[in-house]
Formats: C-alpha cells, sequence, structure tokens
C-alpha cells in the first residue's frame, strides 16, 4: 500500500459539521478513507455527507459535552484507524474581562470533551493498533500570545501538554498521538466567533503580518490527511505548526 493511501483506514472526525472539520471529511474520503464524522448540528452533518466522495460514510450527532452523547458514540463507532480532533470554540475577552460561565464552556469544548472521548473509545477497544490520534490545536497556546485570547490559548495548550503524555502511553500500540497548531484560518470560527468582537479592519491588518496571509481549511485538512497516513509512521508526540510563516518572526 501506498504510505499515503487511507482506503483502508476507518476515521473519525469531530466538529465535521463546518470549518476544518468538515473540510478534513471531505479531504480524507476523497483519498479513500471511510468516515465517521459528528457533531451537534445534524443538518450541517448531512450538508457534510453529500460533499463527501466515496462510499459507507455515516454520521453521528452528538455533543460531546454531554455525557449520553459520548457514551452512544462510542457505542455506535465502528473500530478505529483514526481520530482527528477538529470541535472547538473561541471567545475574545480581555483577562479583566474573563469569567468562569465561560472559561468552563471553552475548557469543556476544547479540552475535556476530547479527552474524555479518546478514553472513552481506548477502554472500549475501539482504537486500533498503529492508529493516529491528532487534536486540533493552535499556535495561540503553543508558540506566540494573541491579546484577549486567554481562555482558548489556555484550552489549546492544554491540548498540547498531554499529547506527550499519550504519546508515550499509547507507543506500545504504535498508536501515535500528535497535535496540529494552525495559525488563522478562513472559516466560520473567525466570520462568527472572532468577527463579532474583532472589527474587518482589524482582521486585514493582521493577515498582513503573515508572509503566506491567513490560511484556507485546505491547507490544514491536507496536513491532517499525511498526519492519517502510513507515511507519518515515526511522528508522535509533538507540534506540527502550520501558520504561513507567521512564527517565523
Amino acid at each position: 500500500m501506498h504510505p499515503f493511501d487511507l482506503s483502508q483506514k476507518t476515521i473519525l472526525i469531530t466538529g465535521a459539521s463546518s470549518g476544518i472539520g468538515r473540510q478534513t471529511a471531505i479531504t480524507l474520503a476523497s483519498l479513500g478513507a471511510r468516515c465517521i464524522i459528528t457533531g451537534r448540528n445534524e443538518e450541517q452533518l448531512d450538508h457534510t455527507l453529500s460533499r463527501m466522495s466515496g462510499a459507507n460514510h455515516y454520521k453521528i450527532q452528538a455533543d460531546l459535552c454531554q455525557e449520553e452523547d459520548l457514551k452512544k458514540l462510542v457505542n455506535e463507532v465502528e473500530p478505529l484507524d483514526g481520530v482527528v480532533f477538529s470541535a472547538g470554540i473561541v471567545k475574545v475577552l480581555p483577562f479583566r474581562f474573563i469569567n468562569k460561565p465561560d472559561l468552563k464552556n471553552i475548557y469543556e469544548t476544547n479540552f475535556e470533551a476530547p479527552i474524555f472521548l479518546l478514553q472513552s473509545i481506548i477502554k472500549a477497544k475501539k482504537l486500533q493498533k498503529k492508529a493516529a490520534v491528532l487534536f486540533i490545536s493552535s499556535i495561540s497556546g503553543v508558540k506566540v500570545g494573541l491579546v484577549a485570547n486567554g481562555m482558548y490559548s489556555a484550552s489549546k495548550a492544554a491540548l498540547s501538554g498531554i499529547t506527550k503524555t499519550l504519546a508515550l502511553e499509547l507507543a506500545p500500540q504504535q498508536i501515535r498521538v500528535n497535535t496540529l497548531a494552525p495559525g488563522m484560518v478562513r472559516t466560520e470560527m473567525i466570520s462568527d466567533g472572532v468577527s463579532a468582537t474583532v472589527s474587518t479592519e482589524a482582521l486585514s491588518e493582521d493577515e498582513k503580518l503573515y508572509p503566506l496571509g491567513y490560511g484556507d481549511v485546505n491547507d490544514v485538512a491536507n496536513t491532517i490527511a499525511f498526519l492519517m497516513s502510513n507515511a507519518s509512521k515515526w511522528i508522535t508526540g509533538t507540534d506540527i505548526i502550520i501558520d504561513g510563516g507567521y512564527s517565523c518572526k
């Protein structure tokens, strides 16, 4: 089998109803993977499925912050060769305005939900030997700091921290665990989460700080495809930065 071939792999993608998760499902399916997609919005999951090539893909609607939904997902999912944790939220607030409800919501969604889902998948023996696990992190948390982005950065830094431990614990089964840390990527998160508090002019000025400009979802999805493939079988326990040169400065 070609090292980049995904045709023998079954891969779960969370947050597949939009943005990076949706494009990841579309890209992995085009490379032969059988994809199981999950998210909270069933209509949006159906839209993702309609854009995926190949056959035998399916959806499991679930809110991973809800214990019953998490259990349902683990019960229904098939043995996996890969998991991409793409679900996440952001809220821009200066440090002085951070509050417990917002921090709890972001931490629960961005860190606790993927960690406990992975734990449940492992306990249910549904993660195959030589599988690949990938958390979508961010350069904001592993490489740079951004004003008013402390809650999001903290949740992503937590993912990067636990990844190294997971990589060591799962190495005996040849299971690889990594984080992918993108810079700014044009997704619904920008239009809905960031643009609500940051002006278009400010975003335009920010993009000038990226030598290659902002990324798009294909840039991230193509890297994810590599990390799900056997071509990356010697990569584990690391943060892979993909940011158009932003962190070179």
